[in-house]
């Protein structure tokens, strides 16, 4: 074997060494600056609602000891304390008066858009969500604003709401992948815009990114307009994915109009291509999902029963949920014993 071979591939290997170390480095560094700045900004808050626990400063001059704290410490110390930032630092405190509560792997700015939540249990989900699926910030926002939390709960049970605002949600069957509505906001589309299931599809590829972070963790694209040739016809499936948590095929066939039986039965075609020839073997059966602009549920529900496949039509609006509405249906099921 040659030696200077042998040599080069040693030292591209730690190079390659030197680089994960490195990266590990700048990643541990990070995680560790961040976790300071909010161990700091936590104690702050505390010190805050303490001095004004020992009188009746909060009482006498209200929001005025906060405007009068960010200019005094900005005057001190710099930037970083606008009098926003100052109320965040003392809401902070009183929404997680246990620092061992507060996540290491979560920015002061992500806990600034959660102590705006007056809804603890939607707080911890979103907080766990945040870690387990690693949102930045503009996307921990995106995902408070389109009411996630309200729309995969809308259905379950007060302990299992419960369980996933302790411990985040946990994807198990197809049904864990599934919600309805989809909010499609981010394509930009007022609800009284024209547009064809091409166009539709193209804006959701330009925007693929925000289209998987709305779809959920596991979501791996696969191919748009996928292929399938039968008897010399062919027909394309708009959208093709493949989940990696339950590792199956996720197929998305888009509509504009009210969903038909004839979309649903296409769509059963689809599904039972996929299992004969794209599954492969440890792979589970693949899903399909119709989404929708509108859908008739007596339609739905007959067109689906007796159907073996795992099949699900979903609607997608494009404006953000009505989130107060949303809260009121949640409080009324966790107030039910």
């Amino acid at each position: 074997m040659n030696i200077k071979k042998i040599q080069s591939n040693n030292y591209n290997l730690l190079i390659e060494n030197i680089g994960t170390i490195l990266e590990k480095g700048r990643t541990d560094a990070y995680r560790a600056v961040n976790l300071i700045i909010v161990k700091t900004y936590w104690e702050i808050g505390r010190r805050i609602v303490e001095y004004e626990q020992n009188g009746s400063e909060k009482a006498k001059y209200g929001y005025s000891i906060l405007k009068n704290l960010s200019k005094d410490l900005k005057i001190r110390y710099g930037a970083g304390f606008s009098k926003s930032n100052v109320y965040f630092m003392r809401l902070f405190y009183i929404k997680y008066r246990t620092f061992q509560t507060v996540s290491g792997k979560l920015s002061w700015s992500h806990y600034v858009e959660l102590v705006g939540l007056s809804d603890v249990v939607a707080r911890n989900f979103y907080e766990k969500q945040a870690v387990i699926e690693n949102w930045s910030v503009r996307e921990l926002k995106r995902q408070i604003n389109s009411a996630l939390f309200y729309r995969v709960t809308s259905k379950m049970p007060k302990k299992q709401i419960l369980d996933i605002s302790q411990k985040g949600f946990e994807i198990i069957s197809a049904t864990d992948i599934v919600k309805d509505p989809y909010i499609f906001e981010f394509l930009n589309i007022s609800e009284n815009e024209k547009h064809s299931e091409k166009e539709l599809e193209q804006k959701i590829i330009n925007n693929l990114q925000m289209f998987i972070l709305e779809l959920g963790k596991g979501f791996t694209f696969v191919k748009r307009q996928f292929r399938i040739t039968l008897d010399n016809n062919h027909f394309y499936v708009d959208l093709v994915f493949y989940h990696r948590i339950l590792r199956c095929f996720v197929l998305f066939d888009l509509k504009i109009g009210k969903v038909s039986h004839k979309d649903i039965g296409q769509m059963n075609v689809y599904l039972n291509y996929f299992k004969e020839e794209e599954k492969e073997i440890g792979d589970a059966e693949p899903i399909g999902i119709i989404l929708s602009a509108e859908k008739d549920h007596f339609l739905v529900k007959y067109a689906l029963g007796g159907l073996s496949n795992k099949l699900f039509v979903s609607k997608y609006p494009f404006y953000l949920p009505d989130k107060k509405e949303l809260e009121s249906k949640l409080c009324e099921i966790l107030k039910k014993r």
